[in-house]
């Protein structure tokens, strides 16, 4: 097989194969089964034999042995075929696995965050954010939605001198929907630091709310032990107050029982 021929093409071969041996050699469906072949085979045997052919033994005796050579290579093919089809899904399934693990390798975090430090305030950024502002005729924020690595915070005040400067050079057509929002971005105040890795503040604050929150579990859990041990407390301290008798309830205990005494000796 070379190297152009398709795991496809390849099926297909074999089917027209069988089918050519099938249909025009035995007389049988595509579909026939094992049991149907054989017996066809023997049919077309018999009627080729020799001995059923007693004005034209030559060519029949011909007929005969050149279908036994056709049965014997098609047995022999379809046997390598088989062999060969079984090895080469192998070989296609593990070379596909293969290519799909060097070609479509994971994304991580740390490849989006490189990725974004060098695709902002590059060239390739500013060429995309021009086909962007053409495509959607100054709309902004239809140019957002789509702009990749981009943030209106961040990037809006950025995004105006560039488009401005575009402009002035004649590389880009102001629009009315442009210039109202540039006149909106201009009396914002622009960020600090545009430019600066987004993913390291993310990051930073994601840790941050990560320490507020395990702080916040820590003290409703301290909150609810404090709870719960007062009123084990104050269970033990009632106890312990009611099983103790006062003096006055001590003098009528001794009462009652000087009183049953007196009552039994009478």
């Amino acid at each position: 097989l070379s190297g152009s021929v398709s795991i496809s093409q390849f099926s297909d071969l074999i089917s027209c194969l069988f089918f050519f041996y099938h249909v025009k050699i035995l007389g049988v469906e595509k579909t026939a089964s094992q049991q149907e072949i054989k017996k066809a085979y023997h049919k077309l045997a018999l009627r080729l034999h020799p001995d059923k052919n007693p004005g034209d033994e030559k060519r029949a005796l011909y007929s005969f042995l050149e279908m036994q050579r056709k049965e014997l290579y098609m047995m022999i093919l379809a046997s390598l075929m088989m062999h060969w089809w079984e090895k080469l899904q192998t070989i296609f399934r593990s070379t596909s696995e293969q290519c799909t693990r060097k070609c479509i390798a994971r994304v991580t975090e740390a490849d989006i965050e490189e990725f974004e430090a060098k695709y902002r305030g590059s060239d390739s950024e500013k060429t995309d954010l021009k086909e962007l502002y053409t495509k959607y005729k100054g709309n902004m924020n239809m140019l957002f939605c789509t702009m990749i690595c981009s943030e209106p915070k961040l990037d809006s005040h950025r995004f105006k001198d560039i488009i401005d400067e575009a402009i002035g050079e004649g590389e880009l057509k102001s629009t009315k929907v442009y210039e109202k929002w540039a006149k909106k971005i201009s009396g914002m105040e622009p960020p600090t630091n545009p430019l600066e890795r987004r993913a390291k503040k993310r990051k930073n604050s994601e840790e941050n709310d990560l320490i507020l929150a395990i702080s916040q579990r820590r003290a409703e859990r301290e909150k609810q032990f404090n709870s719960i041990l007062s009123n084990i407390m104050s269970k033990c301290d009632s106890k312990a107050s009611s099983s103790e008798p006062t003096e006055e309830e001590f003098e009528q205990a001794q009462q009652r029982l000087k009183s049953r005494r007196a009552k039994r000796r009478k």
